[in-house]
């Protein structure tokens, strides 16, 4: 499932959800410009390399926002800007613009500290918006539970589209990194080499600290 848009207008214009699209872009353009070389030099000093992270904390630390600008491809960047354009409008309206980018940058960073912590020594880059998003659909998920969610819905060569709560699609999205982030660990446990994929505990982290930090920061607050 995709979401296209959801029924939930919202009254005010999300400048601050429209610039970290922008910025995101422009950031991947940038990467695509570059030579293999030159990218692995520019990762690795913006993305989050857990092995330095550990051993050099005091200077890697900024790596855990600016890596939430980062994108391994094109499908990487256009679905999480689809799922940002989808639901960040309506909690940038109910956090206020200064706090929502607050609370998206500390989403996302927490996020990326979760999945640090499940492989400190790993040499394997991480970034990617996914766990500051996953910090915006938690805090959706708390707030407009029934909100409708217009969903792009492929059944083998059948694609439909079909309006649905955004509890139900909020809700499948973390179920499937729960269960899949314990399998990493599983297999993880019965490696011995490393292997790149999804930081499902990046979007399990995220997910969490957006249904903690939403409240906090005014998610609930009267208009």
């Amino acid at each position: 499932m995709f979401p296209l848009y959801d029924e939930n207008p919202s009254r005010i214009t999300p400048y601050f959800t429209y610039g970290i699209i922008g910025m995101n872009v422009l950031v991947f353009l940038h990467e695509v410009s570059l030579s293999n070389a030159q990218l692995n030099l520019f990762l690795s000093q913006y993305a989050v390399v857990p092995q330095e992270l550990t051993t050099n904390l005091g200077v890697e630390w900024p790596t855990l926002f600016t890596s939430q600008f980062l994108h391994g491809g094109w499908w990487h960047l256009i679905s999480n800007m689809v799922f940002l354009w989808v639901f960040g409008n309506n909690i940038e309206e109910r956090l206020g613009h200064f706090k929502y980018l607050i609370f998206y940058l500390a989403c996302g960073a927490l996020a990326a500290a979760c999945q640090w912590f499940i492989g400190m020594y790993s040499t394997i880059p991480s970034l990617g918006a996914s766990g500051a998003i996953s910090g915006v659909l938690g805090a959706y998920l708390i707030r407009f539970p029934q909100a409708r969610v217009t969903t792009l819905v492929f059944l083998g060569f059948f694609v439909t589209t079909i309006s649905i709560p955004a509890l139900f699609i909020i809700g499948i999205f973390f179920i499937q990194n729960v269960i899949s982030g314990l399998a990493s660990l599983q297999a993880s446990a019965n490696m011995t080499i490393e292997s790149g994929g999804v930081a499902y505990w990046a979007h399990i982290g995220g997910f969490v600290f957006g249904i903690i930090l939403g409240p906090i920061f005014g998610l609930f607050r009267r208009d």
